[in-house]
C-alpha cells in the first residue's frame, strides 16, 4: 500500500488529506459485516435538505454473496472491472427524486447523496479501508439486474476494500496509481464576496 496525502496550502484534517481513490485492492481479505455497518452508519448521518435523506445504497459483499457481487461487477465499465474485481465490497449510490413529506421534486438529491457518499468514504479511510467512487457503470444494467425502480436516480458505484501491494496492478493502472495527486489552485474555484473575485478585501 502507498500513502498519497493531499499537498495543501494550509494544514487540513488528516482524515480528509489521506482519503484518495486507489485501485490496488486486496482480493483475499474480507470487509467484516461490522465494518460495512459502520460505513452505512456514516452515510446515514450525513446532512440533507429537510433531513429527508433521499439516498439509497445497495451493498454487495463478495465474501457473503459472490454471485450478486459478480453481477454488480459486470455492470461496471470494462476498465473499472479490471481493478475493481479485487474489491471486497461494491456499493451503488442512488436516491429518491421526491421529498417523502409532500412528493414534490427534490432538486437537492444529488447534492445530498454526494454528502452521504463522501461520509461513507471518509469512514472507510478512518478504518484503514480504501474506497474508489466510479461514474463508469451501466445504470440501465443495474436497474434491470437488481430491480431498481425507474424513479430512482443512480449516481455512482463505489469499490471498497483493504489496500494491497501495487504488484496487483497492470502497467497502465500502476502508472495512474503512482501519478501525483493534483487539484486546481484555490484561486480558480473559491471566490470572495462576488463571482471570480479572489482577493480578500477588508
Amino acid at each position: 500500500m502507498i500513502e498519497k496525502p493531499a499537498i495543501t496550502d494550509q494544514k487540513i484534517n488528516t482524515l480528509i488529506a489521506e482519503r484518495w481513490s486507489g485501485r490496488a485492492f486486496d482480493a483475499t481479505t474480507a470487509v467484516s459485516d461490522e465494518d460495512i455497518t459502520a460505513l452505512c452508519e456514516a452515510a446515514r448521518w450525513a446532512p440533507s435538505c429537510f433531513g429527508d435523506a433521499p439516498w439509497r445504497f445497495i451493498v454487495w459483499n463478495k465474501h457473503s454473496d459472490e454471485a450478486s457481487w459478480q453481477q454488480a461487477l459486470d455492470c461496471l465499465a470494462p476498465g473499472n472491472q479490471q481493478w475493481a474485481k479485487n474489491a471486497s465490497v461494491l456499493v451503488l449510490a442512488a436516491s429518491v427524486k421526491t421529498f417523502s413529506h409532500n412528493d414534490n421534486d427534490n432538486r437537492w438529491v444529488g447534492y445530498d447523496t454526494g454528502a452521504a457518499s463522501i461520509s461513507l468514504c471518509l469512514q472507510a479511510t478512518s478504518m484503514g479501508l480504501m474506497s474508489h467512487q466510479m461514474g463508469g457503470f451501466d445504470s440501465d444494467k443495474v436497474r434491470a439486474t437488481f430491480s431498481v425502480p425507474d424513479d430512482i436516480e443512480c449516481w455512482a458505484m463505489i469499490a471498497i476494500g483493504h489496500p494491497a501491494a501495487l504488484d496487483t496492478l497492470n502497467e497502465e493502472q500502476l502508472e495512474r496509481e503512482l501519478k501525483a495527486r493534483e487539484r486546481r489552485p484555490l484561486t480558480e474555484q473559491f471566490f470572495y464576496n462576488t463571482w471570480n473575485t479572489t482577493e480578500i478585501k477588508g
